[in-house]
């Protein structure tokens, strides 16, 4: 048993197990198991010292973790005493053997550190620190400093993925402090470095590839002295396999790639962002990571272009520094290079495609590279105001996919309308489905009313109709048509509508009316299977009688030529459209069922008599008998109709002039005790007036108030006063 003054407690020992109670006999903390049974003990801070066999040993007593050990010299076999001190401050222990008596103090825990990482016990010093921090001793700092010495001590040591598990532990560090390991001294950043030494345990930082080369040499030295027998402290792994210079420096790169990653996340100050990553981008291309370098160079980044512009130029990452020049502001350099890896993907296509059998896959291939090209551009340019510049880099990305230039054009991103005059101007004219779709935005969407844009906008639309009909008569005859041309075709040339051409050229016909009707109709007049658009037009022209012959002639609509009719809203429009029925032109049979479907649905608008002098001698008197009939007799109905609503209209003219002579004609009794209604004085025999409410006033009150607002308020022009007796009740 060994009491532990410091703590009140005792331990209690087991053969060579030792247990820590408290003063009521209740284990606490953990069991600390020695080497074996020991003579005798002593306690010196935290720690138990323990002598057994001329050897003193070193727990801790809470985690029971062994030490250190110190050999007594001369005194194996001879019994040894223990003394601490009895105040429990634990600084000093004594012990005395049969000649001598030895003194022993804790050495202060930054030697101890030093001592361990001296002798490469990495695991015991972070141990140690923490036990210290978990005591008080030491500050979490100290932690985080110990973990970068490590870091470094291992770093020099060529184990670079625990060198940089340490790095990302600490606290402290600094990533300017790794700065001197990528890029060679002087630089940009050579004054962002602290000039911390730790505790001179390791050298001063150099390039990686210096660390690498003077590690493998250590290793050579150390081969050398392991076979004349003599220990060193190089890992026996390197001892055994000595890695390749290759491996090493790709290990140091990745990792070192981590501690940058790491570090862009913390809060860092402007010029130390700008060096994480600006090297950060060195160490990718080092790695050959092109997807991490586009991925750095898109996203919100601190790199400085000046540095990288050469670099990434010359190692052919073309992509990566456009990505870059974008996420700066210099779309123009951005641009200038996606247009040029577009023409080179083309230009490889015109190259490599002489063999028919990989022709699929390399316009597969070539096409997915020029889709991304062009998209990436497409995305500056949607949000770019810059007018020449937009127009510059149009026609390329027209060329490659002619939707990404239509989104150019009509982007909402952008602050200021690009003008469309010249917009329309560097348009190639083969592009039509570009200036369709950009006229339409302009006339739909921007509410253009220019009468240029929207005759524009109806022509184009009419030449692609005509061109698509045309297309499919030719796609009708398969013998002409070669598959794979066609194939060939549509993968480059294929159109950005998705709706029916001829249907769209209709209704903006019919709803707009700022553009020319005369230039459209010259261009689609001829064509029988345009008969209802060139009904638009004429319509438009105001030639009702060219309208009504397409509709109830040609077309044979009878429901559009009678609907025709009821928007002119004439009777002499159904008339003439009857006689259209019954008198068709260029040898054409009389239309009679037309004619009695006119009569039958709009006879109240027709003349009976007018009717019959038109009606062809060779008509079936059964199929408009009937008709006619009716006709007559709806004539006469709403003649008779017409005569009552006459008669009651006069009557109602008669009673209403009745009543109001009544009402003027009625008489009012005035006597002493009258007073005026507004002023309440006296009428006696003064002139008074009477409203339509039975109000009286005094004439100078009348004169005030006026004659059509009464005493009440109440306004008789705006507010009109019916009584009982002035409606019609004869």
């Amino acid at each position: 048993m060994k009491l532990l003054a410091k703590e009140c407690k005792v331990m209690l020992m087991v053969d060579n197990v030792g247990v820590i109670v408290d003063s009521e006999g209740q284990p606490v903390g953990g069991s600390l198991v020695f080497s074996e049974a020991p003579e005798t003990m002593g306690e010196i801070g935290a720690y138990v010292v323990v002598v057994r066999s001329g050897k003193l040993e070193l727990y801790h007593k809470k985690s029971g973790n062994y030490v250190q050990r110190v050999q007594i010299v001369g005194e194996v076999g001879s019994p040894c005493v223990v003394a601490d001190e009895e105040d429990g401050r634990g600084k000093l222990v004594v012990v005395a053997t049969g000649s001598k008596v030895m003194c022993y103090r804790k050495v202060p825990s930054e030697e101890q550190i030093k001592d361990l990482l001296r002798k490469k016990n990495f695991r015991e010093a972070i141990s140690l620190v923490e036990e210290l921090q978990n005591e008080g001793e030491m500050t979490r700092e100290t932690l985080s400093f110990v973990h970068a010495q490590v870091g470094f001590l291992l770093l020099f040591d060529l184990r670079f993925e625990e060198a940089v598990d340490h790095f990302l532990l600490s606290e402290t560090m600094e990533p300017s402090e790794l700065f001197p390991f990528i890029m060679r001294d002087p630089n940009r950043w050579s004054l962002l470095v602290p000039r911390n030494r730790y505790w001179g345990l390791h050298p001063p930082p150099s390039l990686l590839e210096k660390v690498v080369d003077d590690g493998l040499t250590g290793i050579q030295r150390a081969i050398f002295l392991k076979k004349a027998g003599i220990e060193t402290a190089v890992d026996d792994e390197f001892l055994q396999n000595p890695p390749s210079r290759a491996d090493l420096l790709e290990s140091a790169i990745k990792n070192m790639t981590r501690v940058l990653e790491a570090s862009r996340h913390k809060d860092l100050a402007p010029s130390v962002c700008e060096g994480v990553d600006t090297l950060l981008m060195y160490l990718y291309r080092a790695l050959n990571r092109v997807d991490d370098m586009e991925r750095l160079a898109s996203s919100d980044n601190s790199c400085v272009v000046e540095e990288l512009e050469s670099l990434l130029s010359e190692s052919g990452h073309l992509r990566a520094l456009a990505f870059l020049y974008a996420s700066k502001g210099m779309s123009s350099k951005s641009l200038s290079i996606w247009r040029l890896l577009a023409r080179n993907y083309s230009s490889s296509y015109l190259n490599d495609s002489h063999g028919a059998n990989h022709l699929q896959d390399t316009i597969n291939s070539i096409s997915s590279d020029q889709e991304t090209a062009v998209m990436e551009a497409s995305k500056i340019l949607e949000s770019s105001s810059d007018q020449e510049l937009v127009l510059q880099h149009l026609g390329w990305i027209a060329d490659i996919n002619q939707l990404l230039a239509v989104q150019v054009l009509v982007s909402e991103k952008r602050t200021d309308l690009l003008p469309p005059d010249e917009v329309i101007a560097v348009i190639d004219p083969r592009k039509v489905d570009i200036l369709l779709r950009y006229l339409q935005w302009l006339i739909e969407d921007q509410d253009s009313g220019d009468t240029r844009f929207h005759t524009t906008y109806a022509l184009l639309l009419s030449k692609s109709a005509l061109d698509a009909n045309e297309k499919e008569h030719v796609t009708q005859n398969p013998e002409v048509v070669n598959q794979k041309e066609i194939n060939i075709s549509d993968r480059w040339n294929n159109s950005i509508f998705d709706t029916h051409v001829r249907e769209r050229l209709q209704f903006f016909l019919q709803s707009s009316d700022l553009y020319d009707p005369e230039e459209v109709l010259d261009l689609v007049e001829g064509s029988e299977l345009w008969l209802e658009i060139q009904a638009i037009l004429y319509r438009k022209l105001g030639q009702e009688t060219l309208v009504l012959q397409i509709l109830a002639l040609k077309l044979e609509d009878c429901e559009a030529a009678e609907q025709y009719c009821a928007e002119i809203g004439r009777p002499d429009a159904y008339m003439q459209l009857l006689e259209m029925y019954l008198e068709p032109m260029n040898g054409k049979e009389p239309m009679f069922k037309a004619a009695v479907r006119l009569l039958h649905n709009h006879g109240e608008m027709l003349d009976p008599l007018q009717v019959l002098e038109r009606l062809s001698p060779d008509m079936p008197l059964q199929l408009a008998s009937e008709t006619i009939l009716r006709m007559l007799r709806a004539r006469l109905h709403h003649h008779r109709q017409g005569q009552i609503v006459h008669n009651l209209s006069r009557a109602l003219d008669i009673d209403a002039s009745l009543a109001r002579f009544e009402e003027r004609s009625r008489h009012v009794l005035i006597n002493d005790e009258s007073v005026c209604d507004s002023c309440h004085a006296r009428l006696g025999t003064k002139l008074f007036a009477m409203y339509p409410d039975d109000t009286i006033v005094c004439y100078k009150c009348f004169r005030r108030q006026g004659e059509s607002t009464s005493v009440s308020g109440r306004d008789f022009k705006k507010d009109t006063l019916y009584k009982p007796g002035w409606l019609v009740t004869r």
